[in-house]
């Protein structure tokens, strides 16, 4: 049966029109020439607090970037209502490239690969010297993930009144990484935060440490209450009440010289994300020794010339107790 006359034309062809009043999919993406840069602050359930000239900005990522996603640090371009007014939302369409990460997992078993912030230049690396008591192979789990993501290491260590940091300046005086040392009562009367912003002008720098070390407490001093409003503006958006540090959170020096990002204290660091093979730049006092090495040496077996460097000389044994103590951590033979 003919469906229809002898004599159709195109005006005669019915079509199934489109339901959902959508248009038909596109593999062509906007360029968004005109999308304003910005700087993700915090992230808090799919919502993303960013900094547009001087306006906090509350925006969601765009569908088109997939599971691309945005992190504490990354520069973004973002389109939408970009006014900062309640009840807005802007939209990130474009995650510009990273000049650092700064990656971690959970444990060395954990397959997922954490990327806690992007483009810091600095990691500063929290510790205390008592109390609780300083844990050299987080450090250098830190230290190693520092070298990693392209950061550069700043060791800070709290609590100097407790106990002497002459033991920890000695582990690690070979990797010559600059460092502060700060009381408690520095930490109180704001002594500290005026030597440590020496070594953050200018800076992007991320703040890590395991819980209790003060971490947290610095970073409150290096942010007076003025530039601080910055967070109140953030927990209203976010609908936090108050920042716990439960999640990243970049915050700006006073007088726009640098910024800090506190991070969640942590009680491990995972390095299942790096390659083996790479650990040892983590290490440079111990790196050219590895010239006489055999092929893909794992530097923990017979033939390693890691051992006759050392007993020459050119380096701590303690620095290669520690590299060894942490390739046997990566290589799940040893617990933490």
């Amino acid at each position: 049966m003919r469906r229809y006359g002898k004599h159709t034309d195109e005006d005669d062809i019915r079509s199934r029109p489109n339901r959902k009043g959508n248009r038909p999919r596109t593999n062509i993406r906007p360029k968004h020439e005109d999308a304003a840069e910005g700087m993700v602050l915090t992230v808090d359930r799919g919502r993303l607090t960013c900094l547009v000239e001087d306006r906090i900005v509350l925006a969601m990522k765009a569908r088109e970037l997939g599971r691309k996603a945005a992190i504490v640090g990354d520069r973004v371009a973002l389109v939408g209502d970009l006014s900062g007014r309640k009840d807005t939302l802007a939209r990130i369409v474009r995650i510009e490239e990273r000049t650092s990460v700064l990656r971690r997992t959970a444990d060395d078993d954990d397959p997922y690969e954490r990327v806690v912030v992007a483009n810091a230049d600095q990691l500063a690396i929290v510790t205390a010297l008592a109390d609780p008591e300083p844990r050299p192979r987080l450090i250098d789990r830190c230290l190693v993930a520092a070298y990693d993501g392209g950061l550069e290491p700043l060791l800070v260590m709290t609590k100097s009144d407790l106990a002497p940091p002459d033991k920890l300046l000695e582990l690690y005086g070979d990797l010559d990484i600059p460092y502060v040392v700060i009381s408690r009562e520095e930490l109180e009367n704001g002594d500290a935060a005026a030597r440590v912003r020496e070594q953050l002008d200018g800076r992007v720098t991320a703040f890590v440490g395991h819980s209790g070390v003060g971490k947290t407490t610095l970073v409150n001093a290096l942010v007076p209450e003025d530039r601080r409003r910055l967070t109140g503006h953030v927990n209203a958006v976010t609908g936090r009440g108050r920042h716990t540090t439960t999640s990243a959170l970049a915050l700006p020096l006073s007088g726009d010289h640098g910024w800090v990002i506190d991070t969640p204290g942590v009680r491990s660091f995972g390095l299942a994300h790096i390659d083996p093979s790479r650990v040892i730049h983590a290490f440079p006092d111990l790196e050219p020794g590895t010239e006489g090495c055999p092929r893909a040496c794992s530097h923990d077996e017979p033939d390693c010339a890691l051992d006759q460097w050392v007993a020459e000389g050119h380096a701590d044994p303690a620095r290669l107790y520690s590299l060894r103590r942490l390739l046997a951590t990566r290589e799940h033979k040893e617990g933490d």
